[in-house]
């Protein structure tokens, strides 16, 4: 394996600096996004760096959500319940039928398995 231009240490500093963010992370290096994937992939420090700063990033958003629920936030609160509350309906699902409600109709066109039939016979 050929030497590297940074150890392991200082890309888990650098995706730690950019909060999980490989571009920002590379960027602050001086290398591609490319290199620093394959640090992620080379070794378990970058990898649990990487992980870490995307967790907290995570937290952050999920905070400034329960704010905007806490400030009454509409669109806000909407959001929260249909992705965490589905389990006490609040889901949107479009149905589908088939004509005036009824059943859905298949019909196979050039169906591979009409030709497979006909070559048995």
């Amino acid at each position: 394996m050929s030497e590297r231009r940074y150890s392991a240490a200082q890309m888990a500093e650098a995706v730690t600096k950019a909060r999980g963010f490989i571009t920002d992370a590379a960027k602050e290096l001086g290398c591609s996004r490319a290199t620093v994937q394959r640090y992620v992939n080379d070794f378990a420090t970058v990898k649990e760096a990487l992980v870490d700063a995307r967790e907290k990033r995570h937290d952050y958003v999920e905070n400034k959500l329960m704010a905007a629920i806490g400030d009454g936030n509409i669109t806000a609160i909407i959001f929260y319940l249909k992705t965490q509350c589905k389990d006490r309906g609040y889901i949107e699902r479009t149905e589908h039928t088939g004509e005036s409600g009824g059943a859905i109709r298949i019909e196979y066109v050039n169906d591979w398995r009409a030709r497979a039939d006909d070559s048995a016979t």
